[in-house]
């Protein structure tokens, strides 16, 4: 693992943990199934888009997973894509993401999030492309025990979150 994504975890599970008062992050907008947000934290401004799943199995366990697509302009960072299932990704399992006939991999897992090891962006813009297009994506992950969870995640809404997640951080 890189230095850079060794650093961008850290930044981005502090920011979102334990770090961040109630009073520095604002919302800036629903679009339709999907929100976001800025920060202004001492790292600088972070924006994000993010969306709960509309369906999660196993139903019988209910959790606080989210997707979420962040820009950290002081930090030079665009377009990385994060999930967390609600619990710790086991590290013998991949987590993927699944819409259409179009599967991504996140294998950088750290505290209950997962990423992309992708230094160049391609594999995060190709997604972004494919969320845009498409109505839904699957995010599959697994728990400690090796058990799969699968979660849905509606896609109305994203192209104009994006967006507005970019014009937040411009």
């Amino acid at each position: 693992m890189s230095i850079i994504k060794n650093f961008i975890i850290i930044i981005f599970v502090a920011t979102f943990i334990s770090q961040v008062n109630a009073e520095e992050v604002k919302k800036m907008g629903t679009h339709k199934d999907w929100e976001t947000y800025v920060i202004n934290s001492d790292t600088g401004k972070v924006c994000f888009a993010q969306s709960k799943p509309v369906l999660q199995s196993p139903k019988a366990n209910p959790r606080e997973a989210r997707l979420f697509i962040s820009f950290r302009p002081g930090e030079k960072i665009t377009n990385e894509i994060s999930v967390t299932g609600g619990y710790e990704f086991n590290n013998k399992n991949t987590v993927t993401a699944t819409s259409g006939k179009n599967i991504y991999k996140f294998d950088l897992i750290q505290e209950g999030f997962a990423w992309m090891s992708d230094q160049d962006n391609k594999l995060e813009k190709k997604m972004i492309k494919t969320m845009k297009r498409g109505s839904r994506i699957m995010i599959t992950g697994y728990t400690q025990n090796g058990s799969s969870t699968i979660d849905h995640y509606s896609l109305l809404g994203f192209t104009k979150a994006y967006d507005a997640t970019i014009a937040n951080c411009s």
